[in-house]
């Protein structure tokens, strides 16, 4: 049978493209029904029929931001441009996408690029609240406030959560209620400006209209969330940094247990809200402080980049913390690894973190920490100050550290020194004390008494309410006369007399003048109030007198005795305990006084006879007994170990021998 001819394929005539029209409004229902990913199909679509259509270019670019597809991305390992390489790609054309390409920026984090790129483009609404943005994430709060302010007149939403956000972030959280009553916003008008307010409260340290301020922001938010039909997912997620805000004042507020359970079932529950969960982690193991840091370096492990060898923050934490808040992380990081001994890990990550934080003095002080740790004091003191030196206006606590380290290390000139670069509290009662402390220690005398000279110089010339003279002036005076200085002292307690009547004062001029005036010391002394009971006491009479002497055998040893004796009479004698059917009256005989003893060692010991018979050779004359072969001295482990075993069975044979003669 003949084969059969192939039908030949029937080739599918070429369809027309849809009409451009068609195509937009595809594109606009798609926009409409947020089906981002089939706009930016549509969108193509149009740009191969137009490929400079602006309308196209802005849709796909829009599109593809909103599906958070911002940078390149990949589907079956073919790589996709993102927005911006869009962006990018139609920079040749005379379209104006500068504020879509900013925002691409401030979304991968970019911000510096984003700014820059935000400078040619015209100060519009949109323009000033992106840029807002950007400076808050940068950390310039003074600046962001004052483009939140420009937009204050705009009707911008929600620019009133910015506006706080900006203003705690700047240190002035104080003003907080007087910019909502500006705006004429209630702070719970919604969830998120009662939330930002609350922070403000908690800047001023006003935690218990705090709590009540995030329990209410907790209440609209669900209901308002409720009322949007959205999941309870997507409602645990929305709120939790309400809770965390809320669990960490509950901490301050010496509520422990509650604080502690929420941030578990925080971190538990694994939100994802990261940022959220971050802040979680980091309050928990700081509450916990040194205990369990092994449990406390794991949950901080679930915070770090996945493919980093060495502890860094993610993508995403990075982007959304706050600069503070990824201080305060990594800080608590090196502490943990500070008190687990891993001191390569804490030295490492120590070194990273300046680039991170440079306008920040922790790092410096976490460099120091290490070096203390390894016995170099000195070096962590030199540290400090060259720190101290670089932020002048932060060198407060750089300062107060290397004076504690320095005094620690028994460099009290360091600390001394450390101590008064410190102008706000250089005069005060206890960093003066403290300081005339440490340069009497150094050796420097002279250096403490100016100390105490600034101080009083600088308390006369205030014109503050708690004038602390009286408090300086009595101890420059005891110092001075200690050290010598008398005619300094008694001019010191004159004017502590004359200024401020103090009885202690009057006493200390009278002794201290009764060294260098006798005159005018008994001048003072007539001011002094009479002891009662002296008028019957002749003083001149007295002082004649040698001293009273104690007498050997006189009444004072009698009167000794006599308490002894009541003491003695005091003591109850108790009666003793016996056995238990112990007759005291019929003791029995004595026990053996050498009941205690060895029995080899006492008296009555007798050793056992030796048997004579077992030394007896039997046999022919001149053999040799199988027993004087074993007992030969051996040179080999193997002949040691034979002969152990022919020790051992020695009695058996012995024994058998006896039974033959019988």
């Amino acid at each position: 049978m003949a084969p059969k001819s192939k039908e030949k394929s029937k080739t599918s005539t070429s369809q027309p493209p849809p009409a451009i029209e068609d195509l937009f409004t595809s594109l606009n229902n798609h926009i409409q029904g947020s089906e981002f990913e089939e706009a930016v199909k549509v969108a193509d679509k149009v740009l191969s029929i137009a490929p400079t259509d602006e309308d196209a270019i802005r849709c796909k670019v829009v599109a593809l931001i909103k599906d958070d597809k911002i940078d390149d991305y990949l589907i079956k390992d073919v790589k996709i441009n993102g927005a911006l390489s869009v962006i990018n790609s139609f920079q040749k054309l005379p379209i104006d996408l500068g504020f879509h390409k900013a925002y691409c920026l401030y979304r991968l984090n970019k911000l510096d690029e984003a700014l820059v790129c935000l400078k040619g483009l015209e100060r519009d609404s949109e323009t000033l609240l992106l840029e807002s943005q950007i400076l808050y994430r940068l950390g310039k709060a003074d600046a962001c406030v004052d483009v939140c302010q420009k937009l204050s007149k705009s009707e911008i939403e929600s620019l009133e959560i910015n506006l706080v956000a900006a203003l705690i972030t700047a240190g002035k959280a104080s003003q907080v209620p007087k910019a909502l009553e500006g705006l004429k916003i209630k702070p719970t008008s919604t969830y998120d400006l009662a939330y930002n307010t609350a922070c403000s409260l908690i800047e001023n340290n006003n935690y218990a209209d705090a709590e009540q301020l995030l329990l209410t922001a907790k209440r609209i938010g669900q209901e308002t969330l409720t009322e949007d039909d959205c999941s309870d997912e997507y409602i645990e997620t929305e709120l939790a940094p309400i809770s965390v805000q809320l669990a960490y004042v509950q901490q301050v507020l010496g509520q422990t247990q509650e604080s502690t359970s929420s941030y578990i079932d925080i971190i538990k529950r694994n939100l994802a809200d990261e940022p959220s969960l971050a802040v979680a982690v980091n309050n928990l193991v700081a509450s916990k402080g040194s205990k369990d840091i092994s449990d406390g370096l794991r949950k901080f492990d679930r915070l770090k980049e996945k493919d980093s060898q060495n502890f860094q923050l993610s993508q995403e934490l990075d982007a959304k913390l706050s600069q503070k808040n990824k201080e305060a992380i990594y800080a608590n990081r090196v502490l943990l690894l500070l008190h687990a001994n891993k001191m390569d890990q804490a030295r490492e990550l120590c070194a990273a973190l300046p680039a991170m934080f440079p306008e920040s003095v922790i790092p410096t002080l976490l460099q120091a920490a290490v070096l203390v740790r390894e016995n170099k004091a000195a070096k962590a003191e030199e540290l400090l100050g060259q720190c101290a030196e670089k932020f002048p206006e932060k060198s407060k606590l750089v300062l107060l550290a290397r004076a504690q380290i320095a005094a620690s290390a028994s460099h009290p000139h360091v600390a001394a020194e450390s101590l008064s670069k410190i102008p706000d509290i250089q005069h005060l009662p206890a960093t003066v004390a403290t300081i005339v402390a440490l340069k009497e220690r150094a050796g420097d005398n002279d250096g403490a008494a100016a100390v105490l000279d600034s101080a009083i110089k600088w308390w006369s010339n205030s014109m503050t309410e708690s004038n602390k003279l009286s408090v300086l002036m009595p101890e420059a005076a005891a110092f001075k006369l200690r050290h010598g200085q008398e005619e300094e002292a008694s001019r010191l307690y004159e004017e502590i007399v004359k200024n401020h009547n103090s009885t202690d004062a009057l006493v200390g001029l009278v002794t201290t003048l009764a060294r260098v005036n006798v005159e005018k010391a008994e001048t003072y002394e007539k001011q002094l109030k009479p002891l009662p009971g002296l008028k019957a006491v002749d003083v001149d009479n007295l002082e004649k007198t040698s001293g009273a002497k104690p007498i050997e055998g006189g009444a004072a040893s009698s009167s000794q005795e006599e308490v002894k004796k009541e003491k003695a009479k005091r003591k109850r004698k108790r009666k003793p305990k016996y056995p238990k059917g112990f007759d005291p009256a019929n003791p029995g005989p004595p026990p053996d006084p050498e009941r205690w003893l060895p029995r080899r060692e006492r008296s009555s010991y007798r050793p056992k006879r030796k048997d004579k018979r077992a030394a007896q050779i039997r046999g022919s004359q001149g053999a040799v007994t199988k027993d004087k072969q074993e007992a030969a001295p051996s040179t080999s482990k193997s002949n040691q170990a034979a002969s152990s075993k022919a020790n051992a069975a020695a009695p058996s044979s012995k024994a058998s021998k006896k039974k033959s003669r019988r």
